[in-house]
């Protein structure tokens, strides 16, 4: 493997014989990172111990049960879904399927070798989804390492070579070799951050800690960091500028050294991808609540290097929002200088979560290139908008064109009610797209058939 872990420090190596696949360890290095785990578990009593992550981290196993439930792909919630799909509009020679039900549905990541996707949540469970046919449908998901107690285990990504990272509210797991060792359910795991160790403890919430994450060809995994209120006080701007939270942080995935923050001046960054051409890490953004139906705009940025600011607390897109009735405080607070725009101003609470540059080759030229992202609806409007895919295209100078809606239909424009809430796109290999909802709970796959 590549120099993620150092000169002689790779955990983990693949030898693929014909249909055997066997995992050889690194001694050294496993050993010198669980030592190092356990001691940081053992120094921090605050916060409360996972035994069995414990456990498996020694490598031993734990008492849960080896047959690990499945999640029913036929029947009547399955009919039902599908019915639904027949009232989604998309540009003409496009067509969406249900690709698997998936409760809770959230962030995805489409495993590198198998027919497999690894899916956070916000609760407390990860899934395996897997297609073992290779029909394009899944045909099992189950719980992934149902041993360990995840907590809002919301953003999933792989390194590059093969590592499952899941990032909780305030911890970060790594797995070696996840899509070949997900049957059972204890799965050989690396504590990359402890508890408590990606933000100040003080600092934990339950509004804004559903984080996302990607890892970069520099190696670092980037993690974003929502802040938790509707807009902060002045007393927490600087804390939270120091800390990255309100923005974008990058660390090592296998032991969380290195931290630092990579971008600030963000509200609730809710989605994150890399533009392959140019590497320039992009998110979305969601904005202030309680002004209004039409403002503030949500975001899409555009983070071309480290220590950029986004505008937040101060503005959202062009709108100021220091002085306005969310944050009177902030009226007369000193602005940084040289705050970035947005490459893309949505409208008002749609809430544009993940995001995906386009890879494939399978839909027409419009599109490669470009990002699709998902639209999870807005809860603070007298009218709801949202519900949706967008599609911006990317300029040939690497800025962002005008956004336009891809997918549609997911509220119902006479009840007012939505049956479905898009959460993030992933891209196949086939160059179909997949889009999860965690309202439905389920992921759909959308795929171009011609005209």
């Amino acid at each position: 493997m590549k120099g993620c872990l150092g000169t002689g420090a790779s955990a983990l190596f693949f030898h693929k014989n014909q249909s055997e696949i066997k995992l050889a360890k690194s001694t050294v290095f496993v050993k010198s990172v669980l030592a190092s785990a356990l001691l940081v578990a053992f120094a921090a009593p605050s916060f409360a111990k996972d035994e069995n992550l414990e456990k498996i981290s020694a490598m031993k196993t734990t008492t849960t049960a080896i047959d690990i439930p499945t999640v029913p792909q036929t029947g009547a919630n399955v009919d039902k879904l599908k019915a639904n799909l027949k009232k989604i509009k998309l540009p003409e020679g496009f067509k969406i399927e249900l690709y698997a039900v998936v409760p809770d549905a959230r962030y995805m990541a489409v495993a590198p070798s198998t027919n497999m996707l690894f899916v956070g949540t916000r609760k407390t469970t990860v899934w395996a989804v897997t297609d073992r046919n290779g029909d394009m449908t899944a045909d099992e998901v189950k719980p992934f390492a149902p041993s360990i107690k995840f907590k809002n285990p919301n953003g999933v990504c792989w390194t590059k070579d093969g590592f499952l990272i899941v990032v909780e509210s305030n911890r970060v797991l790594n797995f070696p070799a996840a899509e070949y060792f997900y049957e059972g359910p204890d799965v050989a795991v690396i504590t990359a951050v402890q508890e408590g160790g990606l933000i100040p403890a003080e600092e934990q919430s339950f509004n804004h800690t559903g984080r996302t994450c990607k890892v970069a060809d520099d190696g670092k995994l980037y993690v974003t960091l929502g802040q938790p209120y509707n807009v902060q006080p002045k007393d927490k701007i600087d804390l939270y500028n120091k800390t990255g939270i309100g923005g974008v942080i990058r660390l090592n995935p296998f032991d969380g050294s290195g931290k630092e923050v990579f971008a600030m001046g963000m509200r609730n960054p809710a989605g994150m991808d890399i533009n392959p051409k140019d590497k320039t890490i992009w998110t979305t953004d969601n904005q202030v609540d309680g002004l209004g139906d039409d403002v503030p705009p949500g975001e899409l940025n555009r983070i071309t290097k480290a220590g950029q600011h986004f505008g937040f607390p101060f503005y959202n897109g062009h709108f100021k929002v220091a002085g306005s009735g969310a944050a009177p405080d902030l009226k007369d607070v000193k602005e940084p200088a040289g705050i970035i725009y947005p490459q893309v101003e949505f409208p008002a609470h749609q809430a544009q979560l993940g995001m995906s540059f386009y890879t494939g080759k399978a839909f027409p030229k419009k599109y490669q290139g470009g990002m699709f992202i998902a639209s999870h609806g807005s809860w603070n409007r007298t009218v709801p908008s949202g519900y949706l895919v967008n599609y911006v295209p990317v300029n040939a100078d690497g800025t962002a064109g005008k956004a336009e809606v891809f997918a549609d239909g997911f509220l119902d424009q006479e009840t007012k009610r939505a049956f479905g809430r898009p959460v993030d796109v992933a891209n196949l290999p086939d160059g179909s797209i997949l889009v999860s909802d965690d309202y439905a709970g389920a992921i759909y796959r959308i795929s171009y058939v011609g005209n």
